[in-house]
């Protein structure tokens, strides 16, 4: 599985990348740091994400954004802090997967994570993290 993380959070890169890599299978994370950076390896022929995990607030150009201008292909899954309900609107009329609040806790943070990976994997569409 290839997993491509937009997120510009240094710590929540760290994190994630550490969930990820404790999964019982093997997951390829690619990271872009800001909106452009997911442009460019979105148009990279050799980058094919599985999955895409977006962070709303990302420099240059914002998540909501990426995702009106670029339609991404890939199931996307917002991952923020935000959880503005016209956010979360407007992200799933853009097509997203699933929108899942950023957890405050390590723990409920670590189950977020995995649960949206497990999720990609099944046939599973959820809007706000709810069955």
């Amino acid at each position: 599985m290839h997993v491509l993380l937009i997120e510009d959070n240094a710590g929540d890169v760290l994190l994630i990348r550490q969930i990820l890599s404790r999964l019982p299978f093997s997951i390829k994370v690619s990271t872009a740091l800001d909106g452009e950076q997911a442009v460019h390896l979105l148009a990279d022929p050799e980058i094919k994400p599985d999955l895409i995990i977006l962070d709303l607030n990302i420099p240059k150009i914002p998540g909501l954004t990426l995702l009106a201008r670029y339609k991404p292909s890939t199931p996307v899954v917002v991952f923020s802090s935000s959880m503005n309900p016209d956010e979360v609107k407007r992200a799933m009329d853009l097509g997203v997967r699933q929108f899942v609040q950023k957890p405050l806790e390590i723990e409920e943070f670590t189950r977020a994570v995995i649960k949206i990976v497990e999720d990609s994997i099944g046939p599973k569409s959820t809007a706000c993290g709810e069955p």
